[in-house]
């Protein structure tokens, strides 16, 4: 098995980018659903950013999610959920491709009106580049 190496510099722009999304999809979620996720995990992978958002039910969307007619709140709450993101897409696209300098080719979302976890998969059309160190030989 061979071990590959990576630079901290790389280390550190896949960091600053991961931070840098979530901080923006933490405002989006603010601004746009008008309720901040408790915590925000961003993975960049290659040509993919994986977003984990927990605690992403606002009050109201809970109580939905668990009234009588459990079954019909969970999906109006799925609904209207997905409609928001298809609505706002074009926000989301430009916090990611700001972030990452790559353009987004697709996006997928799901909710777990059970756990209040919410995901987010972008794929991007590369892989961000990572600056190279001057004087570093590829």
């Amino acid at each position: 098995m061979a071990i590959v190496q990576i630079a901290d510099n790389e280390v550190r722009v896949q960091r600053h980018i991961e931070h840098v999304v979530a901080e923006g999809v933490g405002r989006f979620a603010q601004d746009y659903l008008g309720h901040r996720p408790k915590h925000i995990d961003t993975h960049l992978l290659g040509d993919m950013l994986v977003i984990r958002l927990r605690g992403v039910l606002a009050m109201v969307e809970q109580q939905l999610a668990n009234n009588a007619a459990a079954e019909q709140g969970r999906d109006l709450v799925k609904r209207v959920r997905a409609q928001l993101i298809e609505t706002t897409r074009p926000v989301l696209e430009a916090i990611v491709e700001k972030a990452t300098g790559s353009k987004v080719v697709s996006l997928h979302h799901d909710i777990s009106t059970v756990t209040g976890e919410g995901v987010v998969v972008f794929t991007l059309a590369e892989a961000p580049a990572v600056p190279q160190p001057a004087g570093a030989k590829l």
